[in-house]
């Protein structure tokens, strides 16, 4: 979230203080379908309603995350953001319009979803999140979805939840594909379990990434169905496991995640144990991941030194389709156990289709003691375009 920030939350719509949870006549008529499954019913409808969400975020996965929880009728919504609406937001930012141009995002759509769903309590934070102002905000709200797209605000929202015990899904975008986590406190890992070091890559601005644009529709929404399972107390939640989204090959896939012991904020012994800002340096691409553009890795390939060692983590069939030579093919959900037969100043490069895997690749090699690896941005899909038009990618 970039831009200029405005202070001061605004409330929109009606604000039910004290009000005993019950659901009136029109509500009735509004959550019809969700009364009528059994899983959800009246008693999952007035969880619903007294429910209090904030959305940190009113980009890509944030419009689509706000709506579906406005529509589900959750009590409470917060949305922070400290953005205006640009023309450029417009292609997947579905929760504005061409007339929000120019007005604050926070404030232009907390007042959408007040039209949505008059019956609900919206808050607009029109204002950067900080480690000065995030502990307060977080304890306002039962649960936090995050769609941002600053890392440096990505591990500050994990921590503010860690730290204050609230539950907090995060989702996190780039190009096609998306990933999805979920942290229940005291019920499975963090997001700095998953990603101890610091990867901008992960989280890269749309601006210079690029993003297709119904791809925060799909990952937003997936966040709102989360939210509200973890409300209603209904399925089960996305705790311990990594789940990614390739929207090319439309395509998911599952990554079992632990908990860290040695978690840095959640751990068994944390060094986090208040909210700090992190330092300029670390975002948005971390010192410890190179990153290579296809053109600069064929350099390398074909100059006189020593090659990089190339590991590829693509699945079997992505891998047979073409691959690059003599590319050791680890698919990622193999890779730990061949993390351990490296040494440390192997410097590998990690391969996949679009940048993605791969720089979960590079966090799972930095977390097992591998030094410097490094990251094909934009993977396979950009090799083709840039320096190999006719290898084949799957």
């Amino acid at each position: 979230m970039r831009g200029v920030c405005k202070k001061g939350p605004h409330a929109v719509g009606p604000v039910a203080a004290g009000a005993a949870v019950s659901l009136s006549a029109a509500e009735r008529t509004r959550y019809q379908r969700h009364l009528s499954l059994a899983e959800i019913g009246p008693a999952g409808q007035e969880k619903l309603k007294a429910a209090r969400v904030l959305v940190v975020g009113a980009g890509g996965l944030g419009s689509p995350a706000a709506l579906y929880l406005a529509a589900a009728g959750c009590g409470t919504l917060g949305l922070l953001d400290c953005d205006e609406v640009e023309l450029s937001n417009l292609q997947r930012q579905i929760l504005f319009d061409t007339s929000a141009v120019g007005l604050p995002k926070a404030v232009a759509g907390a007042a959408r979803l007040a039209a949505l769903n008059p019956d609900i309590r919206v808050i607009a934070h029109p204002l950067e999140l900080t480690a000065t102002n995030a502990a307060a905000l977080v304890a306002q709200y039962d649960l936090v979805l995050d769609g941002s797209d600053r890392l440096a605000t990505r591990y500050l929202v994990n921590d503010a939840c860690v730290l204050g015990h609230r539950a907090l899904v995060s989702a996190a975008i780039h190009r096609f594909e998306g990933q999805l986590l979920t942290y229940i406190p005291g019920a499975g890992p963090c997001y700095r379990c998953a990603f101890p070091h610091g990867q901008g890559a992960i989280v890269a601005n749309c601006a210079t990434a690029g993003v297709l644009g119904v791809l925060p529709g799909v990952l937003g929404t997936l966040q709102a169905t989360e939210a509200l399972k973890l409300i209603t107390g209904t399925g089960v939640p996305l705790t311990g496991r990594l789940l990614t989204y390739d929207a090319l090959e439309m395509r998911f896939a599952e990554f079992r995640v632990a908990r860290r012991s040695d978690c840095t904020v959640c751990g068994n012994s944390p060094s986090i144990t208040e909210l700090k800002d992190e330092p300029p340096m670390s975002d948005p691409v971390s010192a410890a991941v190179r990153h290579l553009s296809p053109t600069e890795l064929a350099e390398m390939l074909q100059g006189g030194a020593s090659p990089p060692l190339l590991v590829d983590v693509r699945e079997d069939y992505e891998f047979e389709a073409g691959h690059l030579k003599d590319a050791v093919h680890v698919p990622l959900g193999r890779l730990p156990a061949y993390l351990g037969t490296l040494a440390p100043d192997s410097a590998p490069v990690f391969i996949c289709r679009g940048g993605m895997r791969s720089m979960s690749a590079c966090a799972l090699a930095l977390r097992a003691g591998v030094h410097s690896p490094a990251n094909l941005d934009g993977g396979m899909l950009r090799w083709a375009a840039e320096v190999d038009p006719g290898i084949e990618v799957a």
